[in-house]
């Protein structure tokens, strides 16, 4: 990316120090956010090594920065017990209901949890946005002894090499100076994030779903990058500037294409 303006998009930052990207955007993130393969929840469920001391299984999870609990409802599947932490109570408030899901308002670096009480802790596509120094200690101390952590990200969604230009002109040269620097480390894939875990390979997983034009502008409505902009620009739409060029590369609105978002997971223990 280029032209990143240091601290541009960085968001509202309240007395605990959050910088709240999302909560303007909570209900288009609610809504046009996709969702993540059913392949990588089943791998994370067999990460846990052992049963716990005293022969209980593994049952509780902790889904961090969990935004409207996309992650933490498909965790809900493989365990009994999830606490969905974030920081933004507006976030939660889109939440859906499950009756072995907690949300809580919480920061990523104090989850109020025990210690020892996680068998696994996932974050879905925001810890780039953590103070990793304050987090990674909350994670170990979270964590049940043979436990686990996961942490994944996507970039720009593919569609095809029409659709994927206007994508990338719009994301690199018209909110591109909005985007925060913790960007960066989406960029690149979580490679240079620091991880201090002993790591676990993870499968190749991509994100995919079939949209309509519609679905796919709400989605990149959905970037904070484009909610910067348009607070710098009086409230305009940034997304006016290629909404010709999507549209004709798109095709007829109605048409459903197959949208693609490749993850990269660091795991450990």
């Amino acid at each position: 990316m280029t032209n990143v303006t240091s601290g541009a998009g960085s968001g509202p930052t309240d007395a605990r120090g959050f910088a709240d990207h999302f909560s303007a955007l909570a209900d288009r993130y609610a809504r046009y956010r996709p969702r993540y393969p059913a392949e990588l929840f089943a791998w994370l469920a067999t990460l846990p090594t052992g049963p716990r001391p005293g022969g209980r299984l593994r049952t509780h999870a902790w889904d961090c920065g969990t935004g409207s609990g996309q992650a933490a409802m498909a965790l809900a599947g493989h365990f009994d017990v999830v606490v969905a932490t974030d920081a933004a109570p507006a976030q939660l408030a889109r939440a859906t209901p499950h009756p072995r899901v907690a949300y809580r308002a919480a920061l990523g670096e104090a989850s109020g949890l025990p210690d020892g009480w996680a068998d696994l802790v996932t974050v879905a596509q925001a810890v780039h946005w953590f103070d990793h120094d304050r987090f990674w200690p909350e994670v170990r101390r979270v964590l049940a002894p043979g436990g686990a952590v996961a942490v994944w990200t996507y970039d720009l969604a593919r569609v095809d090499p029409a659709v994927d230009a206007v994508v990338e002109h719009y994301y690199r040269e018209v909110v591109g100076a909005y985007w925060p620097p913790q960007r960066k480390l989406v960029e690149g894939g979580y490679r240079e994030l620091r991880f201090p875990f002993a790591e676990i390979a993870p499968p190749a997983l991509s994100m995919r779903a079939e949209w309509d034009l519609e679905h796919f502008h709400g989605f990149l409505g959905t970037w904070s990058a484009g909610r910067a902009w348009s607070e710098a620009h009086g409230g305009a739409d940034p997304l006016a500037a290629i909404a010709g060029d999507l549209g004709a590369a798109w095709g007829a609105p109605a048409r459903r294409r197959s949208v693609t978002w490749p993850l990269a997971i660091r795991a450990g223990r």
